[in-house]
């Protein structure tokens, strides 16, 4: 899957890309998730938000026309994200779900790869899911 992540911190892209391992074509890009910065993510399939970077509705709308499908934070919360607008978009969202080990960065970074690898598969990220889709999987593990 090719993926694009904005604004992640010296150990979150450490973590990464051994979490990685080579399985997703991710670019990292320091900048924050701007409208000046969007245009990098033309042609991903995949935006990783990193640091909380607030995603509205017209920046979902953007990513949408470049193409993409999935938005996958590091974070427990998302309320720096649109749901809605994401959902309206028929974008997937994820998140790292809360849990003692989930506190480092080394285990949110795996949790990212492991979406991005469910996704790829055409799976559901199970109790990661932060849709707003309806979809069958999605509603029952709420």
């Amino acid at each position: 899957m090719k993926a694009i992540a904005y604004n992640i911190k010296p150990d979150e892209k450490e973590w990464l890309v051994l979490a990685n391992y080579k399985k997703h074509d991710i670019t990292i890009i320091a900048n924050s998730l701007t409208a000046d910065t969007l245009a990098f993510a033309n042609g991903k399939e995949a935006l990783l938000v990193f640091n909380n970077d607030a995603l509205t509705s017209e920046m979902i709308a953007e990513l949408k026309s470049l193409g993409l499908k999935y938005i996958a934070t590091s974070s427990f919360e998302t309320d720096h994200v649109d749901l809605q607008a994401a959902g309206i978009a028929g974008m997937k969202i994820a998140n790292v779900p809360w849990s003692e080990k989930a506190q480092t960065p080394r285990m949110r970074m795996e949790q990212v790869i492991k979406n991005l690898d469910q996704w790829a598969a055409g799976k559901c990220v199970g109790k990661a899911c932060c849709c707003q889709n309806n979809c069958g999987v999605a509603k029952a593990l709420k």
